[in-house]
């Protein structure tokens, strides 16, 4: 496969020859789990690890690979090859880490799209939708929303759906399909672009492996059925894979997530809350935080019946999640920076406690 159907560009070869970099191989890396990796070259695909120097140069999650990277690497053989570089990543799209306040996780690299995918019959959640569309936005990504098993509920629902997500997402392209009936499918087909790279992302139980399956003309993903003891989803991928569809396109699988942890988005938020933004500039205060200030214009939006209720309640609880995310970076900084003038100060003393 060239290195062009896997989305490579000038920019790239442009990095590699400054950085002299050209002795190595190149590709990008299509599959990762548990800190391994299989990376997609002209000759093949390898197996690859990181350096040493790599992983003890990495400050934090953010700096190992991810899938969508392309790197630089050494073949040894199909089984082995070592992953020396990450070229500059475009389009990053983040999270906070699971576990990690301080931390943020590379979900996927170098995308073009993300495809925020819903089921309409029990994960259709206008909340969580905006948490996706907050990430994008903050990334640059272009987001497409999917809505999922338009088979299971009747279609004045679905209708009501579709036109409650326009209405308050607007100008968000919205696919409406059935992987059973297939219908809608070839209008989400059509624009899905030759060399350009797609990002899934959703809950688990929504449809996304079939989704590929149908997209990629092929049982590329393991498929299985929603829990009858839960009525969740069951976690059937298990780890992010990059997957090259039948009309060129490129698409990222990503794990089903419950939970997506906001970092450092506030632009994001901005954009995915265009209604608020819209409306801000009216406030009395112009550090107004719409939550109980008098003359705040984005409150008297919500009293009028202009503004719905839950999507202030939203903005503001996104917003505190970032604020919070930030505070704990800030903090992380101040106790470094201490620990380290600590380290100094023992640095220039003798085990006697004199000077050097």
């Amino acid at each position: 496969m060239k290195l062009t159907e896997l989305g490579y560009g000038d920019q790239f070869e442009q990095y590699r020859a400054e950085h002299q970099l050209l002795q190595f191989d190149v590709g990008r890396v299509i599959l990762e789990h548990k800190e391994r990796y299989v990376v997609a070259t002209e000759k093949g695909e390898y197996d690859a690890e990181i350096t040493g120097n790599l992983r003890f140069s990495a400050k934090s999650r953010e700096d190992f690979p991810a899938v969508g990277d392309w790197v630089s690497l050494t073949i040894y053989d199909p089984d082995f090859s070592i992953i020396h570089h990450i070229l500059p990543r475009s389009l990053v799209l983040t999270r906070q880490a699971a576990g990690q306040p301080t931390e943020k996780q590379v979900i996927a690299a170098n995308i073009d799209y993300a495809l925020l995918v819903q089921a309409t019959d029990r994960d259709f959640n206008l909340n969580r939708l905006e948490r996706y569309l907050t990430i994008c936005h903050a990334s640059g990504v272009s987001p497409i929303i999917v809505l999922t098993k338009t088979d299971l509920i009747d279609k004045p629902i679905l209708t009501g759906l579709i036109d409650k997500v326009r209405q308050r997402e607007k100008g968000i392209p919205v696919f409406a399909i059935s992987n059973e009936t297939m219908e809608g499918l070839d209008a989400l087909k059509r624009i899905i672009e030759k060399g350009k790279t797609f990002c899934m992302l959703g809950s688990s139980g929504v449809g996304k492996s079939t989704l590929i399956n149908r997209l990629s003309g092929r049982a590329a993903m393991q498929t299985g059925a929603i829990s009858d003891s839960t009525g969740k989803g069951r976690h059937l991928t298990s780890h992010r894979e990059l997957i090259v569809l039948e009309n060129g396109g490129i698409l990222i699988d990503n794990p089903g997530m419950r939970e997506v942890g906001m970092a450092d988005q506030e632009e994001g938020l901005d954009f995915a809350f265009d209604l608020i933004l819209q409306r801000a500039p009216d406030c009395r205060f112009k550090d107004c935080t719409h939550a109980n200030e008098a003359g705040c214009a984005v409150i008297a939006a919500v009293e009028s019946g202009e503004l719905d209720s839950d999507v202030l309640d939203n903005y503001l609880k996104l917003q505190r999640e970032i604020s919070r995310f930030e505070t704990s970076v800030a903090e992380k900084r101040k106790k470094d920076k201490q620990f380290g003038k600590i380290l100094k100060d023992y640095l220039k003393r003798d085990v006697k406690g004199k000077g050097i």
